[in-house]
């Protein structure tokens, strides 16, 4: 049965949760500008009521404050991440087509196009001058310029790629950072909730923290009640907090993280040919992982899965995109050297185009993965129709060699057109045009009736003072062709440099020496044989330009469409999370009238009581 004193309770009570509505209101008002700060409410109701045996049976026993919550919906902070994911991966991809379509751009003076323009030109002054030297002499020194054209083109992406490749670092780096501060924030929040309260503005910070780590990678996160081992239906207060990225890889489990860690490839380590050493690979690390420590056994994070999402993603589809363009065959054959210890594989294609060295991207050394285990090649060798002969170092293959009848590859499959893809288009092109105008040449006489040598050639990364002479790149023994000439080492030979009269301009050795008809096929080659994608030698530029164009304009369109969701889903976000300034002044109206009428109840019952205690006796 209640007390005499019971209504006074009651009125407490009442007066309490009015208290703690007006202080938590107070807070809202406080942090109405704060950013990602949730508003609150407090959590309260009806105390359980006491049996008093009278006919109305029980006496309502005032209102119980259970906890000051956070109001927040789940399903918009789901909606919003995943916005922010797609969002981060297309800002990158737009960033950095912007800066290559700024590369390819022609100004009128140094680009592609107007280069081109200015050696046929030069071409048509040499029939015209009759083949005067100083025609010759401009016509390569024009020619040259196309050469220095796709030289700079060629550092220009790496220093892209390099740049990327930084960002890329910097991302894995803040990745490892936030995971770190949300396994602290865990443990705070633990602490205080198992104590019987709320840490709502330590729960702020960690979905602010996940809210930036969603922009950067894909992130999925579950947060379960923790019970009491021995009592099961009991719960202890805390929760249990796991944070998977880039497909469900485990990031963070409660107090404990795993690090990404950025591994450096050798010089013999690279994916293409034209790549810039020293490009990262990511691995996963335990927490008390630092520098200096062994990364090989260490569990590789897969760089080409289309999974990985965020501002990460779009980083890895710049630097490493290929437009799905890997070498990838079936193992055919497998033979150890007793001898040697090195073990040669064969490998058989069936894309066309990897049977085409033009378009080659190839490493001379490098990294082949066979049956999800990777072995180190130091050379391979193609027979000019569908197959590959592989070197596997020895030390790469002593525990075991790879298996017949399984897939093999070097590199992935990166479905977006990044610096690689690029790099290739323009290697392609080089590659293409240095044959076909070397052909012409070699086959011409100069002025002087001597026999015409080829013009156009590239360096040795060994020394870049070496030409590939004629022979090396048109030797039948090898099959590879060009593939030594890339954008980055394209050059006029040494001795037409020296001597222009070298140039072949005679396609009869009896005729005299103003006689042009070389000249006359090479300018007919380049205005109308199509040697790219269909295209002129000068249309060039308009294939390439064409494509970073798309990806610009697609990559931009995507920018602008998930920015404006992002305001869309925030506000949404907002009306549920947010304090509306006139909201809470209008509570703040309501819970002082509540606090005010509760101190008036009692008043009234002190009044009650005086008379009933001092004036009846009782």
């Amino acid at each position: 049965m209640p007390s005499t004193f019971f209504g006074l309770n009651i009125a407490a009570s009442g007066l309490r949760a009015a208290n703690a509505a007006l202080n938590t209101t107070a807070n809202n008002i406080a942090n109405a500008n704060t950013d990602e700060y949730s508003r609150q409410k407090v959590d309260q109701r009806a105390s359980d009521a006491l049996r008093v045996f009278t006919s109305y049976g029980c006496a309502g026993a005032g209102v119980d404050t259970i906890a000051i919550e956070r109001v927040r919906d789940e399903f918009y902070d789901v909606k919003y991440r995943t916005n922010e994911t797609l969002l981060g991966r297309v800002t990158q991809r737009n960033y950095f087509n912007q800066l290559t379509q700024e590369y390819f751009k022609d100004d009128g003076i140094t680009g592609f196009s107007s280069l081109f323009a200015k050696m046929q030109s030069a071409l048509q002054d040499v029939m015209k001058a009759s083949g005067t030297t100083e025609a010759k002499a401009t016509f390569v020194s024009s020619l040259s310029q196309i050469t220095d054209y796709f030289n700079h083109m060629s550092e220009s992406l790496k220093q892209l790629q390099n740049d990327i490749n930084q960002e890329i670092k910097m991302d894995c780096d803040t990745i490892n950072s936030y995971a770190q501060q949300i396994c602290s924030l865990n443990e705070q929040i633990n602490i205080i909730e198992m104590q019987g309260s709320r840490a709502n503005e330590l729960r702020d910070q960690r979905d602010e923290l996940l809210d930036k780590l969603s922009k950067i990678v894909d992130i999925e996160v579950s947060e379960t009640k923790v019970v009491d081992v021995n009592n099961p239906e009991r719960e202890t207060g805390a929760t249990r907090l796991i944070v998977n990225i880039a497909g469900r890889q485990q990031l963070l489990d409660s107090y404990s993280y795993r690090k990404l860690i950025c591994v450096a490839r050798e010089s013999n380590e690279n994916v293409n040919q034209s790549d810039l050493v020293g490009l990262y690979d990511i691995k996963w690390a335990p927490t008390n992982y630092k520098e200096g420590d062994d990364p090989s056994r260490l569990d590789v994070f897969k760089l080409d899965s289309k999974l990985i999402g965020g501002e990460l993603q779009g980083l890895i589809d710049m630097r490493d995109g290929n437009n799905g363009f890997y070498f990838n065959g079936e193992v055919v054959d497998s033979i150890k050297n007793k001898n040697t210890g090195l073990t040669t594989v064969t490998i058989k294609v069936s894309n066309p185009e990897l049977m085409d060295m033009t378009k080659c991207t190839l490493p001379q050394a490098g990294k082949i993965e066979v049956a999800s285990k990777i072995y180190s090649y130091e050379d391979w060798q193609y027979d000019g129709g569908d197959t590959y002969t592989f070197v596997l170092t020895a030390e790469s293959t002593r525990s075991t060699t790879p298996p017949k009848e399984r897939t093999a590859s070097v590199g992935g499959s990166f479905e977006y057109q990044g610096i690689p893809y690029y790099m290739q288009q323009m290697n392609e092109w080089v590659r293409r045009f240095s044959a076909r105008v070397n052909d012409i040449m070699a086959k011409g006489y100069t002025a002087d009736s001597i026999e015409g040598r080829y013009i156009l050639t590239g360096t040795s990364e060994l020394d870049s003072q070496a030409q590939f002479s004629y022979p090396q790149l048109t030797s039948l023994s090898n099959n590879k062709g060009y593939y030594d000439v890339t954008a980055g080492n394209f050059v006029v030979t040494r001795e037409l440099r020296s001597n222009a009269d070298l140039l072949a301009t005679k396609m009869d050795v009896t005729e005299g020496e103003s006689e042009y008809k070389n000249i006359e096929m090479l300018n007919e080659f380049l205005s109308k044989e199509d040697i790219f994608r269909g295209a002129t030698s000068g249309e060039f530029l308009d294939k390439v330009l064409g494509d970073v164009a798309l990806n610009t304009s697609n990559s931009e369109t995507l920018e602008s469409t998930y920015t404006a969701l992002e305001k869309t889903i925030g506000n949404q976000r907002l009306s549920v999370m947010g304090v509306d300034e006139d909201e809470e002044a209008s509570a703040l109206v309501q819970f002082e009238h509540s606090y005010t009428l509760n101190s008036k109840m009692i008043n009234t019952l002190s009044k009650v009581y005086d008379r009933l205690i001092l004036e009846t006796g009782v």
